[in-house]
C-alpha cells in the first residue's frame, strides 16, 4: 500500500435525480496499490458512485481529485486520459466490428498511444488485452457473436488497452460461469500485482470493484467500502465488514449485496 499521498479523493460527494438523493455526502480515500470493493444492496448508489468518478454523471456538490487533481467536472475523455479506466453493467461495443477492432479503438487513445512503446502495434497491443481476458482466440469474430460474459471480458480488455492507473469494475463476474469467474478472478489479481499490462508502473493499476458475488470478491480485494441507500455505511478490512452488524443488516444477512 502507498504510503504517499491518496491516488484517489472522494469529498463529501452528493447526486440527486430529482426528489430521490443517489449519493449521498459520499467521502473517502484510496491509496495507490489497493483493491477497493464497493458493495451494497441494488439501488445503494454504487454504479452511479462510479459514474461521477469517471465524469459520465456530474454531482450536486462535493469533489473528485485523482493524483491531487480536482477532476469532478472534467470530460470523461480527459479523465481516461489522466489515467482512469472503468467497465459498467451495460455493455456498449461496436457490434459489427472484430472483437480485436473493439480494443484497437481504446488504443488509440492519447495515453494508451504515449505509453505504448513497448508493443510494436496497436493490433500486437489490442491482442494481448484479449489474451489478457482470455478471448484472444476470437478476436476476429464480429463482437455480436459474443455471449454475455465474453462481452464483460471484452469491456475488461478495451478498459486494460488505455493503460489505466487506476481501474474500476462494476459487476466484472456477471454473467460467468464459475470457472470463467475463476479465471477472470486470477487475471484481475495479476494485473493487479504487475501482469503483463502493469510493466509500465512498478505495481499494476489500483482497482475499484464493484461484486454481488461477494466470495469471489473478498478474495480479490483488500479493503471493503459498503454504500446503503446511498451512505457510506461501513469502510475498512473484508474481515471486519463480514462481521459488522449494520453491513449485515443492510445486504449480507438479506443476501441482496
Amino acid at each position: 500500500m502507498s504510503l504517499g499521498p491518496p491516488l484517489l479523493e472522494v469529498d463529501n460527494l452528493t447526486k440527486r435525480f430529482g426528489g430521490l438523493t443517489a449519493i449521498n455526502d459520499v467521502s473517502f480515500r484510496v491509496d495507490k496499490g489497493q483493491v477497493v470493493g464497493l458493495i451494497g444492496p441494488n439501488g445503494a448508489g454504487k454504479t452511479t458512485l462510479l459514474r461521477l468518478i469517471t465524469g459520465i454523471l456530474r454531482p450536486d456538490s462535493g469533489k473528485v481529485r485523482f493524483k491531487g487533481k480536482d477532476i469532478t467536472r472534467a470530460k470523461t475523455w480527459d479523465i481516461v486520459n489522466r489515467g482512469i479506466a472503468g467497465t459498467f453493467q451495460v455493455t456498449r461495443p461496436f457490434r459489427r466490428l472484430p472483437i480485436i477492432a473493439n480494443v484497437m479503438v481504446a488504443c488509440l487513445s492519447p495515453r494508451a498511444m504515449k505509453r505504448g512503446e513497448w508493443v510494436k502495434t496497436i493490433e500486437a497491443r489490442a491482442l494481448d488485452a484479449l489474451e489478457f481476458v482470455g478471448i484472444s482466440d476470437l478476436a476476429n469474430e464480429p463482437a455480436s457473436c459474443l455471449s454475455h460474459g465474453d462481452l464483460r471480458r471484452l469491456e475488461i480488455a478495451r478498459a486494460i488497452a488505455t493503460d489505466p492507473e487506476m481501474l474500476l469494475l462494476d459487476e466484472p463476474f456477471s454473467g460467468l460461469n464459475p470457472t470463467e469467474t475463476d479465471l477472470l478472478a486470477k487475471s484481475i489479481r495479476r494485473l493487479h500485482k504487475g501482469g503483463r499490462f502493469g510493466r509500465l508502473h512498478s505495481e499494476g493499476p489500483t482497482m475499484i470493484i464493484i461484486e454481488h458475488k461477494l466470495a469471489e470478491l473478498m478474495r480479490i480485494v483488500d479493503r471493503v467500502i459498503v454504500l446503503d441507500f446511498g451512505e457510506l455505511i461501513a469502510d475498512g478490512k473484508p474481515q471486519e465488514i463480514i462481521k459488522n452488524e449494520r453491513v449485515i443488516e443492510a445486504c449480507i444477512g438479506k443476501g441482496v449485496c
